[in-house]
């Protein structure tokens, strides 16, 4: 009876915040003419109601500009456009403002002459008047810019710029933090996804909010929680201390409903993603959808997607903010997707789930000190949009694959239970460790509750390793050591890397870079890579020593006194691609797929094999579908748009049916979401067309299409 009424008296505190919230708010005025934020609007549902691109002229598009980026290299950009101007960054993160109707350069920020090795996926736009203020990651580093000049604004921050360590404790100051995506505006606030470490070493995720005005730390929310905090008691007692546990951060960025004042927050996992034994329980909040009072960064209510992630779940994208019919009335609702394929619908309000959601028992772990949560949370609706590891029989062993049999050999001794814990035999992760959903986000018509999702399905190998004890790691040298710790996951104990899986060799590395390159990234991080910020000058000096086979060979603890790395038990031999001789997926495809879900019944629409292989097309094999990155733009009159593929298509689909209207060739491939515009009464689409992911050729251009 007590827990009955504690549960009524907590829904009624939800109702009741809401609804103050929203009494006290002006509602906007509902524009999709306008891309003015990342991803179309604060409901990141990448729509539009412009029209004049239309099914019956789609075939008509035409390349009305075109920028060259100074660099070039992978652009996950979405751009945004206010007054004719387009705001965008390119792949060393200089920001950039273009006319939006010629791509004439009107300025450029940042520094010339350093090639950051992040990627962005663009920036935020606030006003006040005649005060019009870009906003900008750098690094660590959060600047605002004059909009109009491309100045940086001094009064903000720390002459023009905050330190995003802001806030943290001091334990995190020196640790690897920044940010890829915008930041989200609500009234003369910026609330910031950070991207950190995936190791132990990870600072803690916080979530919080800057005065966009002043840079001044505005609120912020545990998602370690402190003691006295609710969901402190599912971590360890010192958690939240970070001396060894760190991360659940939002990366991949937040939607908001200013109507009613809440911000939608996905966060990730905990550091470290494949071994638990040091942060053993639940873990509120990694792995959650939050709401939180957008001013205040109180706690609304919360749904955590995965229990104690050992797989890295992160939810990897904004959620959609949509209204669905249900049991015949109309709600307002928000959807997530994740990686794992599933989608997670709510009630916007009370987060009640709009479609009943099962714990669904899971494995233990055979790891030493692992203590794997025994469920898992799957919704029955609606169905996901990926395979699942479970599902997968020798049957789904690839057919194109000239080495099948050594295929079948392998899969046989892989663990492949949905939620199988990381094993020393390996454990086929499916959707992979990119989803299922990615960081493009899906699109979304926020009136007919029709949600739009690319989605991968590559199948990945976790395999786990004892990491040396540390006896062993004080008999090496520095710089040995510290690769042996933090580098071997990816690049392997003989330093040949993995490349089809994109990790690139290290082998003989002194005759393509030279040491300054090197230690830079080690410092900040290179795409998938984190930056080292803990180390010492004098250890990453050790580290590329040891790289270019320069190190001293004298050993002993007193050797490597400064390195301070948490120490695990277990470590993983890397991010592993499970494919053929070919480098293609060993499963059998559909490799990619284009998704159309009514979130109304739960029901697809339609579904579709997205992108190809040439090599493949060439033999007259059926399109199979490819690993895709960046989202699709929906329109109101009926079209998709989207590129996100290798081979460097950029695709117009019936919104519909899942027909293909029309497509063309890109300059590199866009692994990025277009975004679309009106400008002089002309409608243009947009895409940063960096390529390099996967193998692809660089890119430098921003292309703009428009009807002539």
């Amino acid at each position: 009876m007590k827990k009955s009424l504690s549960i009524a008296l907590l829904s009624l505190g939800i109702f009741l915040v809401a609804a103050a919230i929203q009494k006290n708010y002006t509602p906007d005025n509902e524009n999709y003419t306008e891309w003015n934020e990342y991803l179309g609007g604060p409901d990141r549902n990448h729509y539009t109601t412009l029209d004049q691109i239309k099914p019956e002229n789609v075939q008509n598009l035409k390349v009305a500009w075109s920028y060259a980026t100074p660099d070039s290299g992978q652009m996950q950009v979405n751009p945004i456009i206010v007054d004719g101007v387009l705001y965008g960054v390119t792949s060393s993160v200089q920001a950039f403002a273009l006319d939006a109707a010629t791509g004439k350069e009107i300025w450029r920020f940042g520094d010339k002459l350093k090639n950051f090795a992040s990627t962005s996926r663009g920036v935020a736009y606030w006003s006040n008047g005649d005060d019009k203020r870009i906003l900008h990651t750098i690094g660590e580093y959060l600047y605002a810019i004059d909009a109009t000049t491309g100045k940086s604004i001094p009064s903000f921050g720390d002459n023009g710029r905050v330190d995003l360590h802001t806030g943290l404790p001091e334990i995190a100051r020196k640790k690897f933090i920044i940010s890829n995506t915008p930041g989200t505006v609500f009234e003369d606030l910026i609330v910031m996804p950070v991207r950190l470490s995936e190791g132990a070493d990870a600072a803690p995720g916080d979530i919080r909010a800057f005065n966009v005005k002043t840079g001044k730390l505005a609120w912020t929310f545990h998602t370690i929680p402190y003691p006295n905090e609710p969901g402190y008691n599912t971590w360890p007692k010192e958690a939240y201390k970070n001396t060894e546990v760190g991360a659940a951060n939002n990366w991949a960025g937040m939607a908001v409903d200013r109507k009613r004042g809440i911000i939608y927050v996905p966060t990730g996992s905990a550091g470290y993603d494949f071994y638990g034994g040091k942060r053993v329980g639940k873990n509120l909040y990694a792995n959650c959808l939050l709401a939180l009072n957008a001013r205040t960064g109180k706690l609304l209510w919360h749904f955590q997607t995965t229990h104690h992630d050992l797989w890295d779940r992160d939810l990897p994208a904004p959620p959609n903010l949509i209204t669905v019919k249900h049991n015949g009335k109309m709600v307002d609702a928000v959807a997530q997707t994740s990686k794992q394929g599933y989608v997670y619908l709510f009630d916007r309000v009370t987060g009640k789930p709009l479609f009943p959601i099962q714990e669904i028992p899971a494995p233990k772990s055979d790891l030493a000190g692992e203590v794997a949560w025994p469920t898992q949370p799957v919704p029955t609706k609606p169905a996901p949009y990926a395979r699942q590891a479970h599902t997968l029989t020798e049957n789904d062993i690839s057919p194109y694959a000239e080495d099948r049999e050594e295929l079948l050999k392998k899969f046989r001794t892989y663990k492949r239970n949905r939620f199988a814990a990381p094993s020393k035999e390996g454990t086929v992760i499916l959707p992979g460790f990119d989803g299922g959903a990615e960081w493009g986000g899906a699109a979304a018509d926020p009136k007919e509750g029709i949600l739009y999702v690319n989605s991968n399905e590559m199948a990945w190998i976790l395999t786990m390793k004892e990491t040396p004890k540390q006896d062993v790691l004080a008999g090496l040298s520095t710089g040995e050591r510290i690769y042996a710790t933090s580098c071997v996951a990816c690049h392997g104990a003989d330093r040949k890397g993995n490349s089809k899986s994109g990790y690139p060799t290290l082998i003989d590395i002194e005759k393509r870079r030279d040491k300054a390159f090197v230690t830079q990234i080690i410092s900040s991080g290179k795409g998938m890579m984190p930056g080292f910020t803990t180390l010492s000058a004098s250890e990453k000096q050790a580290v590329v020593a040891f790289l270019f086979g320069e190190e001293k060979k004298e050993v002993g603890a007193s050797n490597n006194a400064g390195f301070k790395n948490p120490y695990l038990p277990y470590v993983s031999t890397g991010y592993n691609k499970f494919l053929d001789s070919k480098g293609l997926p060993a499963i059998s495809p559909p490799w990619g797929t284009l998704n159309a879900i009514d979130l109304n019944t739960g029901e697809y629409l339609w579904k579709i094999p997205f992108g190809e292989y040439e090599s493949l097309t060439k033999k007259g094999i059926p399109t199979t579908g490819s690993e895709n990155y960046g989202g699709p733009v929906v329109t109101a009159n009926g079209l998709l748009f989207i590129a996100a593929t290798k081979d460097e298509k950029f695709r117009v689909f019936n919104k519909r049916t899942g027909a293909l209207l029309w497509e063309t060739k890109l300059p590199a491939a866009a692994f990025a979401t277009p975004a679309t515009y009106q400008v002089n009464g002309k409608q243009y689409i947009v895409l940063a067309c960096g390529g390099t992911k996967l193998g692809a050729k660089k890119g430098n251009q921003y292309v703009a299409f428009a009807l002539p």
